[in-house]
């Protein structure tokens, strides 16, 4: 079996159709000789019907049958008619079934026995087969003799037949005929043929079947071994291709019927189909998929100009995400206990300063106002933001602003209490963290005396509303939809320009809406809603 694997396709699948328009042409060539066979049965029974009729109503036939010269009288009359009419033999028997009449000489007045001649002798007219010798068959037609008188007695029987031509005189008669049918069909055949073969070599990227076998053998393999999570769709939105790392990630279950569906049905919040939409790839996006965080590259499939399907490839950001926050949980703590080492540094100078100028009294007095201004603060935020990453950060930033210069007010009315789903409190931070260093950069260089930023956290039924706002400089209106880009910054700083891409790509994730409210020397407002459950909309406050 081993010898047929090395041959190539185009010879295989043309071998396969002539194989196939042989066996055909055989098949419809013995309907057709059976078909012949029968039509020329037919026709040599109806012409000697019609010939022993002839002879049986030929005067001379009925004059000399009786007569004592008969054979003599009628054999050449009877031949001339048979070679005339192209019949094998013409036979006349009279009433005691002596044959008068024959092609071969030696059997005129001998006996006729053929076996299916009686009916005849009582006056009817029929056709008969009869198998002459053990290869011969014949069609004979018996038609009665009568008197030509009134009476219209029965003298005798003329008998006509025809030998009926074998499978090997039919293919002999039509041979030339048969040799331009076949090799006409065996050229059209063979071209189609290749011209099929060659077909599908294109198609199939000219890879032979056990090429094609071993790729996807190899593939599957491939996928199955990555870390990274694949899903690739066709043009229809059907899932063509999973790999276990996929099916691991998003709990999906392999002994389901996955592959060919729908994938809405089957995961319906991997925004895959719309790069069939775009036609673009879009490169390491934040998505929330199945209650996960991931990182996914998602590119279009082509072939030529037409994307013909989408392949994402993911990866489960969770874990990443758990050693972020608590990344960003002790970087946010470290530097709020930096800042307030310095803050706390230059407070002790101010009071040793007092005591030496011995104002005592004026020393208790700064130590009672600032004991009261952190002991309120502390209790707001530990009062009403329930997550101690988010209140570390508000105080490390409140601390850092008064270190700047500026003034960070966190409004009463705060509240937080549960995470948006799909948010995590490191997106939370960077959200914040970045919202309000961007006002205090905003008010670095502004020449206003006071100079203040303010910050709402509210969490409402529906959504958790983020709202900061400064009073410096604001943000042109013609580069407005730009501050969001990758690297766009108005600092001239290397590293800049990073931190509104993270909170786009953030709030984009979990289907939230950001607003900007800017206008040159009037500061600049940002509005941030994250939805608290996916699919509800949003209202802002």
């Amino acid at each position: 079996m081993n010898k047929y694997v090395n041959i190539p396709t185009r010879w295989k699948i043309t071998g396969l159709s002539f194989g196939i328009v042989a066996f055909t042409l055989l098949i419809v060539g013995i309907i057709l000789i059976g078909y012949l066979l029968n039509v020329k049965e037919d026709q040599l029974s109806q012409r000697a019907m019609i010939t022993g009729q002839l002879v049986a109503q030929n005067p001379i036939v009925q004059q000399n049958i009786e007569s004592e010269h008969a054979s003599e009288r009628l054999q050449p009359v009877v031949e001339r008619i048979r070679v005339i009419n192209d019949h094998d033999y013409i036979v006349i028997l009279n009433m005691d079934r002596i044959r008068l009449t024959h092609p071969i000489q030696e059997r005129m007045n001998t006996q006729f026995d053929g076996g299916d001649e009686g009916p005849a002798f009582t006056e009817h007219i029929y056709v008969s087969k009869a198998q002459v010798a053990d290869d011969i068959t014949s069609v004979r037609a018996f038609v009665p003799i009568k008197k030509p008188d009134q009476a219209q007695e029965q003298i005798g029987v003329v008998v006509v037949g025809n030998v009926l031509p074998t499978v090997k005189d039919i293919l002999y008669e039509f041979r030339h005929t048969i040799f331009v049918i076949a090799l006409i069909t065996t050229l059209f055949g063979v071209w189609g043929a290749w011209l099929l073969a060659n077909h599908i070599r294109k198609q199939t990227f000219e890879m032979e079947p056990e090429e094609l076998a071993r790729v996807l053998v190899e593939r599957t393999a491939t996928f199955n071994a990555i870390h990274e999570g694949v899903i690739a769709i066709d043009d229809q939105e059907r899932i063509t291709v999973i790999n276990s790392a996929a099916l691991n990630m998003l709990s999906l279950n392999e002994n389901e019927k996955i592959i060919g569906a729908k994938i809405q049905e089957v995961i319906p919040d991997t925004k895959l189909p719309e790069i069939l939409e775009l036609g673009k790839p879009l490169y390491q996006r934040d998505l929330y998929v199945q209650n996960r965080a991931i990182l996914s590259n998602r590119i279009p499939i082509t072939v030529g100009d037409k994307t013909v399907g989408a392949v994402a490839i993911f990866q489960d950001r969770t874990e990443v995400n758990r050693l972020a926050q608590e990344l960003t949980g002790v970087q946010a703590f470290v530097e709020a206990l930096r800042v307030k080492s310095h803050e706390y540094s230059n407070k002790l100078h101010t009071i040793a300063g007092l005591i030496q100028l011995e104002e005592g009294q004026k020393a208790l007095e700064y130590i009672f106002d600032l004991t009261e201004e952190q002991t309120s603060l502390s209790q707001m935020l530990m009062q009403q933001i329930h997550d101690d990453n988010i209140a570390g950060l508000l105080l490390g930033k409140v601390s850092r602003g008064k270190e700047l210069g500026i003034t960070l007010k966190i409004n009463k009315n705060s509240e937080f209490t549960d995470f948006p789903e799909g948010i995590t409190n490191h997106d939370l931070v960077v959200i914040i963290g970045n919202l309000v260093d961007n006002s205090f950069d905003a008010l670095a260089d502004f020449s206003e005396v006071t100079k203040e930023v303010h910050l709402l956290l509210k969490e409402e039924e529906q959504q958790l509303l983020i709202r900061v706002s400064d009073n410096g400089s604001g943000i042109p209106s013609e580069i407005i939809e730009s501050v969001f880009s990758r690297g766009f910054s108005t600092k001239k700083k290397e590293g800049r320009g990073i931190g509104l891409f993270l909170i786009h790509s953030i709030v984009s994730r979990v289907d939230g809406q950001i607003d900007i409210n800017s206008g040159v020397e009037k500061g600049t407002e940002f509005i941030i809603t994250l939805p608290m459950m996916r699919g509800v909309e949003e209202t802002n406050e």
